[in-house]
C-alpha cells in the first residue's frame, strides 16, 4: 500500500519534476554561455561594476566575485539556479498535504490499511525522487554547460563539487519548512503564494543581511548558509551555518509527523 502511495505521488509531480529540470538546464546554459566573451572584457567589465551602488551588487550576488573565472562566474549563475529550486522544494513540501485536504479527498486515503507515518513517508519519498531529478540534471547541465563555454581553461573540481552538494540540504530545508507550515495552517487554498513567499523572502533576507552586516539574518537563512561566493573561495562549508539548516530541516520533519499524526482531516461531506 505505502508503495501504491509512493507511486500514485511520484506520478502527481512527474510533469513538474520534468518543467524544473528544463528550466533549471535552459537558465544554466544561457547564462553560462555569456562566458566566453564576458572572460575577454574582463578589464571593462571589473571596472562597470565599481560604478555600480553596493547596495545592487550585493542584491544581485555580483559583490566579490571574479568573474575572470568560470567557476568565479558561475557561483553568480548559481544563485539563480538556487532560488527556482527553492521555489520547486518549498512548492513540494507546501502541496504534500494540503492538496489533498484542500480537495477533500484526504479522508478516502486516511481509510485505506495503512498508518499516517507510513503515508507520509511514502509522500515525503516522492517529493525527494522529484527534487533528486531534478538535483541530477543540474550536475548533468552544470558540467556539460561549463565543458562546453570554459574553451578548455583549467576548472577546480573540488569548489564545483561542494557547491552542487549543497544543492541536497538547501532543498530539503524548503521542503521540510514548507511541510510543517502546512500542517500548522489550517488549510491552504493555493501553494504558489506560500512557496514564493518562503524562497523570496529567504532571499531578501540574505541581501539584507549584507548590506546591513547583521550576523542574526546569516542563521535565518539557507542563502547564507550555502552561499556560492563562500564555497567557491574557500573551497569548504560554512559548518556552523549548514548545521543550522540541517538541526531546521530535523526539527521541521519530527514537527511534521507529530503534527500530521494529530491532525484534524477534513472529510467530504
Amino acid at each position: 500500500m505505502s508503495m501504491n502511495i509512493y507511486k500514485h505521488e511520484f506520478r502527481m509531480r512527474l510533469t513538474s519534476v520534468i518543467v524544473w529540470a528544463v528550466a533549471v538546464t535552459a537558465l544554466t546554459f544561457v547564462y553560462v554561455s555569456v562566458f566566453s566573451s564576458l572572460a575577454q572584457e574582463t578589464a571593462l567589465l571589473t571596472e562597470m561594476m565599481t560604478k555600480f551602488p553596493k547596495e545592487l551588487l550585493i542584491a544581485f550576488g555580483m559583490n566579490d566575485m571574479d568573474f575572470s573565472t568560470v567557476l568565479g562566474y558561475f557561483g553568480f549563475v548559481f544563485l539563480f539556479s538556487q532560488l527556482c529550486l527553492a521555489i520547486q522544494a518549498a512548492n513540494y513540501g507546501f502541496s504534500l498535504v494540503s492538496i489533498e485536504e484542500r480537495e477533500l479527498t484526504a479522508d478516502f486515503l486516511l481509510a485505506k490499511p495503512v498508518g499516517r507515518r507510513q503515508i507520509l513517508t511514502s509522500k515525503l519519498l516522492a517529493a525527494l525522487s522529484g527534487v533528486t531529478i531534478t538535483n541530477i540534471v543540474l550536475w548533468i547541465s552544470s558540467f556539460a554547460a561549463i565543458s562546453l563555454f570554459n574553451k578548455g581553461r583549467a576548472v577546480e573540481t573540488k569548489p564545483l563539487l561542494l557547491l552542487l552538494l549543497s544543492v541536497v540540504v538547501f532543498q530539503l530545508f524548503f521542503l521540510s519548512v514548507g511541510l510543517v507550515i502546512s500542517l500548522l495552517v489550517k488549510r491552504i487554498r493555493s501553494v504558489t503564494p506560500y512557496s514564493m513567499a518562503l524562497a523570496f523572502g529567504m532571499y531578501v533576507l540574505s541581501v539584507f543581511g549584507d548590506m546591513l552586516g547583521e550576523s542574526v539574518l546569516e542563521m535565518i537563512t539557507p542563502f547564507k548558509h550555502f552561499e556560492p561566493r563562500y564555497i567557491l573561495q574557500n573551497s569548504a562549508y560554512d559548518v556552523p551555518l549548514v548545521a543550522t539548516s540541517v538541526a531546521v530541516i530535523v526539527i521541521s520533519l519530527v514537527g511534521s509527523y507529530l503534527l500530521y499524526a494529530r491532525r484534524d482531516i477534513p472529510a467530504a461531506v
